[in-house]
């Protein structure tokens, strides 16, 4: 199933979704051998540049003000994210995100320093990634300018179930935002969060709203929630692995040129069910000991876990997404739209 349309249907979805696993992950495999290299798992490393005190409520996160789960930390400097980017490259990381908890980007010093911060990664042969809040079009033509290759801003569910996770921003200031983005030729990066009490098909309707996008995102996160004591999901029961298995590999057949990344919630699954995983189609993971404010399996595990399957780490820029490739040598962009299609 390779069609690249973009007029699913919930029932179509949740068809494939509630295939057979073994069916699922067969046409998954299919997909993902027609679109990517069989053997190749893109390494990124996501780094929080400025940790709490984020105005929104998002039920999941320790980093709202809303909740009592961790103190607002000052935002990094230049040197110190560079220096981060530099150990990631060392590590092995091809592209080095960089989140800060708002819940509007902000305007002035702050994201002139996140200007910096992106030029200095990409100086670096890193790819570039942030998750900084909404955006407006400024915003989304500076970080163009300075290089971003891709910007994160997750859907996290279906917009029938987002007012039980988020009551401070809608999911239509959401998908604005995603506009804003792709709009301006930087490659978009989003998913959403299993595990937060929302059904199957709540599940499916927002990998649907992904895949109906007359651009496919260049990178699909599929995380699992992670409950920490604080926030109001912190008592939520952990995930069947194979419920993650199954959307990784609807992902990979809605989305068929998309990476899909193995992100947060990670670190609770054992070796097979990660395997399960690149079998199912995902093709990136977050590597490093931390993700924003939780854990994940540390350097020398992931390489172990690599070896133990024969997969290599993707090479720098060599994304299937067009916009992603057409960042590889440029300098300042001297236009604001790519005349490019990721999907």
């Amino acid at each position: 199933m390779t069609s690249l349309r973009h007029d699913w249907t919930l029932a179509e979805v949740r068809a494939i979704h509630d295939l057979p696993l073994t069916e699922l992950l067969h046409r998954a495999q299919t997909v993902h051998r027609a679109h990517h290299e069989p053997d190749s798992v893109q390494l990124c490393t996501l780094l929080s540049v400025k940790t709490g005190g984020c105005s929104e409520d998002c039920g999941y996160c320790p980093q709202s003000a809303h909740h009592d789960a961790m103190d607002a930390e000052r935002m990094m400097s230049v040197g110190e994210v560079l220096a981060a980017a530099r150990a990631a490259k060392a590590a092995g990381s091809t592209r080095f995100c960089m989140g800060a908890a708002w819940r509007d980007a902000l305007h002035g010093p702050a994201f002139e320093r996140v200007l910096e911060m992106v030029s200095g990664v990409r100086e670096l042969g890193l790819e570039a990634c942030a998750t900084l809040g909404m955006l407006d079009d400024e915003q989304a033509a500076a970080l163009a300018e300075a290089g971003l290759t891709a910007y994160n801003h997750n859907l996290d569910t279906s917009e029938a179930y987002y007012g039980e996770i988020i009551s401070t921003r809608t999911y239509a200031e959401r998908l604005d935002t995603l506009a804003r983005v792709q709009g301006h030729g930087i490659s978009l990066c989003c998913g959403g969060i299993i595990g937060m009490g929302e059904s199957i098909d709540d599940r499916c309707e927002m990998l649907r709203t992904l895949a109906n996008l007359e651009t496919h995102p260049g990178s699909v996160p599929v995380n699992a929630l992670v409950p920490v004591e604080g926030t109001p999901l912190a008592e939520r029961p952990p995930i069947d692995p194979l419920e993650l298995v199954r959307m990784c590999a609807t992902a990979r057949i809605l989305m068929p040129r998309s990476t899909v990344r193995l992100s947060a919630g990670r670190a609770s699954l054992g070796r097979e069910a990660q395997v399960l995983c690149f079998m199912a189609g995902a093709n990136s993971i977050f590597y490093g000991d931390r993700l924003l404010t939780t854990g994940n399996p540390d350097v020398d595990e992931d390489r172990a876990l690599l070896d133990a399957a024969g997969l290599k780490p993707l090479e720098p820029y060599a994304s299937p997404d067009p916009t992603v490739q057409a960042t590889r040598e440029r300098g300042p962009r001297t236009k604001s739209r790519l005349d490019v299609i990721a999907s």
